[in-house]
């Protein structure tokens, strides 16, 4: 695969996990609901891995790439692998009610270019 396709490829990866993320709360974001759903933190968890993954080998790739904090996309994953002792429910909501939603503009426009 040329580097743009996979470019491309592991851009769309991220959008798709995030939309996915968006359809887990069926439209309505509530951190107590989420707080109390084991079976949506771990289904959250599980997209954001797929994210900072895919951010990672996106970073080798293109490390010019410009989306706001991709490094700390990468070290949330390793926090919810390495540290998954350590993941905190509020850390987990602020970057899906604050960081998710700029990090979803910037990858469609990336798509876009």
């Amino acid at each position: 695969m040329n580097a743009e396709r996979h470019r491309k490829k592991l851009l769309s990866d991220i959008l798709l996990a995030i939309e996915e993320i968006d359809l887990f709360f069926d439209g309505a974001k509530d951190f107590q609901s989420y707080k109390n759903d084991l079976k949506l933190r771990k289904a959250v968890e599980r997209e954001l891995k797929i994210i900072g993954e895919a951010m990672h080998r996106l970073l080798e790739l293109a490390p010019d790439i410009e989306i706001t904090d991709a490094r700390k996309v990468v070290n949330l994953r390793n926090r919810i692998i390495h540290g998954y002792d350590k993941v905190v429910d509020e850390v987990i909501w602020g970057v899906l009610s604050k960081h998710l939603p700029t990090l979803k503009v910037q990858v469609e426009q990336l798509l876009k270019a």
